[in-house]
């Protein structure tokens, strides 16, 4: 893939440690082509299933002030706000269980500066309920790992970029440092840094896991009166038009029952697109196939930060004592058609095993050592 070409850029190893004999290979070419599907060796995206059979976990109530529908990390915070609003009669619709979507599988990372003071707010919010509120609320732990994260800067544009970013970030109170390439190599002995002007270090960012979190969240919405919903796959969305001819949502329908509600919040990831057409709403959003790495332990990588490289569009996330590396395609695969009975809890990322040891191969001219792959 493109963005791991861009990786082996900027991470290069100290010590090669030699590849299986599976996986040695010659060195490959990528070209700036776009990508076509029928070079991708996807078998599948998506776990086909015929819907959840278990009926749901709780009773449907008869009306509700509003509805979210997705049970995913957007549908866990919806819930969760609302309901810490005071909104009590609220309901959330999952059709399978909570982050089955695409959610349980994302890296989780939070970055709290970025160039607009609207987002620097919002991820501070976040960090807040994250690391703080839901634990207090309900005495459970998020999975939040507040292992710092770190920007690099191949050129002299990007770091006066993060310059600025960490003037912003003193506005907002968010402790961050312009490191120069040794104090980095200081911070992270194992990244080679002869090709870095410098970079921006938050040592009060990190990662949130997503089970984890939207547990607390939904747990922390049901003790303030919402209700949370699983194995109710939403069928439709009955709409009605007042006298003015403006049309309004009516209920909500499921195989198991209808809940009568003047609101419906979709949250449905990948499916909110078909969710909007029950109700006649287009919504401009479309899916994409993405794929990441997770390396074999690595002496040494435990308690590192997070690294984004936003030049290459790839980042790696610290998990446990090894990696999970991830980046976006400039031509990316879209995924046009999203079935309403696909669930993405079984997700197959790289199903072919040429695939696998090209990533190999990249990976080991890349910035850490010692980066054995495997199947996630």
């Amino acid at each position: 893939m493109a963005f791991l070409g861009s990786a082996a850029r900027r991470v290069a190893s100290a010590v090669r440690p030699p590849l299986s004999p599976l996986c040695r290979l010659s060195s490959r070419a990528y070209s700036s082509e776009h990508t076509k599907e029928k070079n991708v060796p996807y078998e599948k995206t998506l776990k086909q299933e015929g819907g959840a059979s278990s009926g749901p976990t709780k009773p449907l109530p008869r009306s509700a002030d509003a509805v979210v529908i997705g049970g995913g990390s957007l549908g866990c915070q919806t819930i969760y706000h609302l309901a810490k609003m005071g909104m009590t009669n609220v309901v959330l619709l999952e059709r399978d269980r909570l982050t089955a979507g695409t959610t349980w599988h994302t890296a989780g990372l939070l970055w709290q500066l970025r160039p607009s003071d609207v987002e620097v707010e919002l991820l501070a919010h976040t960090r807040n309920v994250i690391s703080k509120d839901l634990e207090e609320e309900t005495g459970l732990h998020t999975g939040w790992i507040q292992n710092g994260g770190i920007f690099i800067a191949s050129n002299k544009q990007r770091l006066d970029e993060y310059k600025r970013l960490m003037s912003l970030g003193k506005v907002y109170g968010i402790e961050s440092h312009v490191l120069s390439p040794a104090e980095t190599k200081d911070l992270y002995p194992l990244m080679n840094v002869d090709d870095l002007y410098g970079t921006l270090y938050v040592p009060t960012d990190g990662t949130m896991d997503p089970a984890g979190t939207c547990t607390t969240l939904t747990r922390a919405a049901s003790a303030r009166g919402a209700t949370v919903i699983e194995n109710c796959p939403v069928t439709g969305i009955q709409v009605r038009t007042d006298d003015l001819g403006v049309k309004k949502v009516k209920a909500v329908e499921t195989a198991h029952g209808t809940i009568e509600t003047p609101c419906v919040v979709n949250c449905a990831g990948v499916w909110a697109t078909k969710l909007g057409e029950m109700a006649g709403v287009k919504v401009p959003l479309v899916a994409m196939h993405h794929a990441y790495v997770v390396t074999e332990r690595i002496e040494g990588i435990q308690n590192m930060p997070n690294v984004r490289d936003h030049d290459a569009s790839v980042y790696l996330r610290l998990q446990g004592d090894a990696l999970s590396v991830g980046g976006y395609e400039h031509n990316p695969i879209f995924w046009d058609e999203v079935s309403l009975n696909t669930l993405g809890g079984q997700t197959v990322l790289i199903t072919v095993f040429t695939k696998l040891c090209a990533f190999t191969n990249l990976f080991y001219s890349s910035r850490i050592e010692n980066a054995d792959l495997l199947f996630e």
